[in-house]
Parts: structure tokens; C-alpha cells; sequence
């Protein structure tokens, strides 16, 4: 994978080109969240130079009301003073009010831009494969959503306005003043030459270290959240004193990356500061030789130190301004990277509808790896009549989950077909697929809300009627019946308020519900016990009737209601037939149910 991807998340060590295309993949995600708004950035803009403009305005006045309105005072004329004093209010005020209104408009685009970029990170990430959340972890995905989101918030709330009030007010500012004394306006750009050295050399130092930053706060969100959704492990095996010592070190590395960039500021921000108080100095003994000669007015010189000052004051927020956006750039090259992931298992362009499935299930010549790993299903053919029940049996890794993965379309097999009814699973409409073939895997995930909601999740317009049937059909009403609210009892966090047995009746109940075609149990009666093991077979036999069925399973116990038994071995089939045949024989599964059966003893 390159750069873009996924392995190249936690580096910071980029080749020059590498760092180009990382740059290219930022601004067309920039252009593309800019382009919608772009009539409100020109008016922004607009506001912002006329704005500006006025604030500069400010000295001019003051020079005009100095060389002109003093001496004019002195044969009684108030009107140069007045006139001068009068534009002065009245550019100030019109400075003011157009500041507010650039500010809120600032703070529209800002908003709109945050709003669409969480929107497609979140959709983006909900379409990529299972390969991808797999490898990416969630705590680097909620980073993308929350600190890398918060970076470019905050450049875009302040980082924005210092950096086009900063560059307009020294641009106006250089403007006016060569417009009001050249010899001054020479001063000041020769003072640039050490400005822009310094500036490119904080430049080419910070960017690597405000990736460094980054990487540091996505590792420590990264643990912090893999901690808490594995509070049990961590309690269970007493690891508190192990992820304290690793969460520390992680807090080390965000510290010391945090304190690298402020040393660099230590060093840009009061170089800033030095050659702005030169630049004054010289101007004003420059200006002050000019006054004593009679060449220059005593306003024009005040204009001019006035001028100086100013173009030099926006440039602290100019660096904080460096700092925000050195960030919020690490930042977007983050989330670019995710926003240009490809799906593995992509949608078809053309696809074929297929409303009325069978349920026949056929691998044709299939060949598989999970990206660059060995190869775990070489050269495989099943088919699989409509209506069938097939048991997978075998050793772990022999390739069971893998093959249950590829009928669900998890994944697609690296060479050959998978095919319901004759059509290939890549060319069939998503929503047909999703709609004839379900999985129910080990882990009975249940999100926050209702009982209800959670059996809906299979049929979302379904009754409650259905619900309740689709519960009874799987043996879970009884003790759906009795938790304190019934069907409408909040299930909490990931289904913390009913056991794990219970949480895979009610993942039975959702699939019962949604009434699949094709139906595959991975591990499915794993985390029942016995009592509940012997309900659930009475459910499962509701639920297989007239489906064509795929079961993963351990307990030989669930195999025996399979029409058909597969033997598993590191990708293959080594014996297929009833489970009365293969009980009754030599082989794997003869020597697998005895062990079952003394285990029982």
C-alpha cells in the first residue's frame, strides 16, 4: 500500500515525492470542501480588504491632520483638523462593522467546511471494507473525527483571520507607506530579507514536527480508547500497572513532540519581534535626520513609525497563525489519506438485480489470501444446493471463517467466483445481497437503544408484532419477558444489561427477522451454555427451515441438525458428507465427535 493508505498512518519519515503526493491528496480534499462555498469566500474576502483598507487609512489621516491642521490652526482654520479627525472616526467605524460582519460570515464558512469534512469521514469510513477496519483501528478513526477535526477547527475559527487580516494589513500597510515616503518603504523591505530567511527556516523544521504531534496524540487516543473498550481484559489480567507505564511513555512522546514545536516558536517568535524593533529603530533615524534637515514633516515621520509598527504587529499572530496551520495541515493529511481509501470490495457499476434468490451457494476455482499472507483457500470449488444446511468443521485457521466471509461478500477471493443462483456476488446489487445473505457471527454486537430496535435491525418496518414472533421463533421471549421494561428495555453500551447467551438469541431473533435466503452462523452458539444451547436448537431449527444455511461450529452438538458435513483442513475439504456418514466412518469427524462424546462423560 502507499503512502496514502493505511500503512503509511504512523510515519513521518516521507520521501520528497512521497511528501508531494501527501501535499496534492490535502489540497484537492481542501478544493473540493472549499469549492461549495466558495460565493461566501469571495464575499468574505471582499469584506475583509475593504475592511482592512480602512483600518490602514488610519495614519495617513493622522499625518494629513499633523502637516496640514496644526499649521492651519494658526490662522484660525479649524477645517483641515476637523476634516482629518472626521475621516479618521469614520474609517474606524467603518473598519469596525465590516470586522463583525467578516466574522460571521468567517464563522458560516468555517462551520459548513467542519460539517461536510465529519459527514464524509464518517460516511467514508462506513463504506470502506472489513480489510480496512481490520487494520485501522477504531481509536485511530475516532482521532480523524476528534483531533484532527478540532485542528482544523481551530485553524479555520482563528488561524483564518490572522492569516488574511495579517497578510492585508502588512500588504496595505507596505503600500502606504512607500506611497507616503519611499526612503521609509525601503527601510521596511529591506528588513524582509532576514523576515523570510527566518520564516523559511521555521518552515522546513516545523512541518516534520508537527506531524511528529500528531502521530503522538493519534497513538495516545489510540490506547486510550483500546483501554477502555477492553476494560474486562485490563481488569482481568491486572494490566492497570502495565498500560500505566505504557500510557506515560505515550504522554512523554506527546509532550516531548509538543515541546519541540514550542522550542522552534521560542526561537521564530521573538526573531519576529527583533527585527521588527530594528526595522522602527532605523526608520526612525532615518526619518529623525530627514526632520532635522527640513525633508521630511514631522507627521509624515509619526505616519511612518506608525506604519512600521503595524506591518510588524500582525506578525506574532502570523506565527500563531504557523502554528495552527502546520497542525491542522498534519492534520488533513491524515484524514485525506483516510477520505482516499478504496473500497476492497467495491460496488458494482452495473449491477444485477436479484429479488427473488434461491439461495444456491457455488465457489468456482476460487483462490484467496488475506492481501500479501499465504494463500488460505488454493484452488476451491463447493456448490451448495438452495435450501441445504452445511456444517463447517475443522481444525482452527483450516479456512471455515474465511469461506463465510466470502459469501457474505466481506471479502472478494483473489482469483475464481463466488455466485448465488448463478451470478456472481461482485456484479449482484448491494442491497439485494445484504437482503439474501446474513451473518451471525460470535460476537452479538447490540447498540444503544431497545430491545426491539435491536431484533428491527433485520427488518427495520417490522411490527411489533414480528418482533415479538421473530423472539419466540429463537426462544428469546421468555427472558426478553423478564427484563424490567420488556421489549422496550434500554439494552445500554453494547448490550451490557442481558448476558452473552442472551445477546446471541436476540442477534437470532435479528436474523429470523430479516428472513434471509442464505444464512450463516460463524460460531454462533459459542457463548451459550448448555441449558440455553438446548433452546436456541429447538429456534435454529424455526430459523434454517427453507434457507440454505452455512454453520461454523466447535459444538458438535449444533452440527447435528446440518443435511451435510464439510471436513476442513488448511483450505480444503477433506471429507464431505452426512453427519450420520462421517460419525459412522474413520476419519477427521468420526475422530472429532468421539472426543465430543467422552468429553461429555
Amino acid at each position: 500500500m502507499s503512502v496514502t493508505g493505511v500503512e503509511g498512518e504512523e510515519r513521518n519519515d516521507y520521501t520528497k515525492e512521497e511528501s508531494r503526493a501527501i501535499r496534492q491528496r490535502s489540497l484537492r480534499l481542501l478544493g473540493s470542501l472549499l469549492r461549495p462555498v466558495r460565493a461566501r469566500v469571495f464575499l468574505t474576502m471582499a469584506v475583509v480588504v475593504i475592511s482592512t483598507a480602512a483600518q490602514v487609512a488610519g495614519p495617513l489621516f493622522i499625518a494629513y491632520g499633523i502637516n496640514n491642521g496644526l499649521p492651519a490652526l494658526l490662522a484660525q482654520d479649524w477645517f483641515p483638523l476637523a476634516g482629518a479627525v472626521g475621516a479618521y472616526l469614520f474609517t474606524g467605524v467603518i473598519g469596525a462593522v465590516l470586522i463583525a460582519w467578516y466574522t460571521v460570515l468567517s464563522a458560516r464558512i468555517s462551520q459548513t467546511i467542519l460539517f461536510d469534512l465529519r459527514k464524509r469521514v464518517f460516511l467514508h469510513t462506513q463504506r470502506l471494507s472489513l480489510d480496512f477496519h481490520e487494520s485501522y483501528t477504531s481509536g485511530r478513526i475516532i482521532a480523524r473525527q476528534t483531533s484532527d477535526l478540532d485542528a482544523i477547527r481551530e485553524l479555520l475559527d482563528s488561524g483564518i483571520n490572522n492569516l488574511v487580516s495579517g497578510l492585508l494589513y502588512m500588504t496595505f500597510t507596505a503600500i502606504a507607506l512607500i506611497a507616503l515616503d519611499w526612503v521609509s518603504g525601503l527601510v521596511l523591505f529591506g528588513s524582509l530579507v532576514p523576515l523570510l530567511l527566518l520564516t523559511r527556516w521555521f518552515q522546513k523544521r516545523s512541518q516534520a514536527r508537527f506531524r511528529q504531534t500528531r502521530t503522538a496524540s493519534a497513538r495516545l487516543i489510540v490506547h486510550f480508547v483500546e483501554s477502555m473498550t477492553g476494560i474486562r481484559a485490563v481488569k482481568a489480567f491486572r494490566k492497570e500497572k502495565r498500560n500505566e507505564k505504557e500510557f506515560g511513555g505515550l504522554v512523554e512522546d506527546y509532550r516531548d513532540a509538543n515541546a519541540r514545536v514550542i522550542q522552534l516558536f521560542g526561537i521564530y517568535d521573538p526573531g519576529l519581534v527583533l527585527i521588527g524593533n530594528i526595522a522602527l529603530a532605523i526608520v526612525l533615524v532615518v526619518g529623525g535626520i530627514r526632520v532635522a534637515d527640513g525633508t521630511l514633516l514631522i507627521g509624515t515621520l509619526l505616519a511612518t513609525l506608525l506604519y512600521t509598527r503595524q506591518f510588524y504587529a500582525p506578525a506574532e499572530e502570523m506565527a500563531m497563525f504557523y502554528n495552527s496551520y502546520q497542525s491542522a495541515a498534519a492534520a488533513l493529511e491524515k484524514i485525506s489519506g483516510v477520505l482516499e481509501e478504496k473500497p476492497s470490495v467495491a460496488d458494482p457499476t452495473r449491477p444485477i438485480d436479484l429479488r427473488k434468490a434461491q439461495g444456491r451457494v457455488t465457489f468456482s476455482g476460487v483462490e484467496f489470501a488475506y492481501k500479501s499472507d499465504r494463500v488460505i483457500l488454493p484452488t476451491f470449488d463447493l456448490d451448495i444446493p438452495a435450501g441445504q444446511t452445511i456444517a463447517l468443521v475443522g481444525s482452527t485457521g483450516a479456512g471455515k471463517s474465511t469461506l463465510a466471509k466470502l459469501i457474505s461478500r466481506f471479502y472478494d477471493p483473489t482469483l475464481g467466483t463466488v455466485s448465488l443462483d448463478g451470478v456472481d456476488l461482485r456484479r449482484l446489487h448491494p442491497k439485494d445481497l445484504r437482503r439474501a445473505i446474513v451473518m451471525v457471527t460470535q460476537e452479538a454486537y447490540l447498540f444503544s437503544g431497545t430491545v426491539a430496535d435491536n431484533i428491527a435491525l433485520g427488518k427495520p418496518d417490522a411490527t411489533r408484532e414480528e418482533i415479538v414472533a421473530a423472539a419466540r421463533a429463537v426462544g428469546a421471549h421468555e427472558f426478553i419477558e423478564g427484563l424490567p421494561n420488556g421489549y422496550d428495555t434500554d439494552v445500554n453500551k453494547r448490550g451490557g444489561r442481558v448476558s452473552a447467551g442472551q445477546r446471541q438469541l436476540l442477534s437470532f431473533a435479528r436474523a429470523f427477522i430479516a428472513d434471509p435466503v442464505v444464512l450463516i452462523l460463524d460460531e454462533a452458539t459459542a457463548s451459550l451454555d448448555i441449558p440455553s444451547e438446548r433452546l436456541v436448537q429447538e429456534g435454529l431449527q424455526t430459523l434454517l427451515a427453507d434457507r440454505t444455511a452455512v454453520i461454523i461450529a466447535h459444538r458438535l452438538s449444533t452440527v447435528a441438525i446440518a443435511d451435510r458435513v464439510l471436513v476442513m483442513e488448511h483450505g480444503r475439504i477433506v471429507e464431505d458428507g452426512t453427519p450420520a456418514e462421517l460419525i459412522g466412518g474413520t476419519g477427521r469427524f468420526a475422530q472429532l465427535h468421539a472426543a465430543w462424546r467422552d468429553s461429555l462423560v
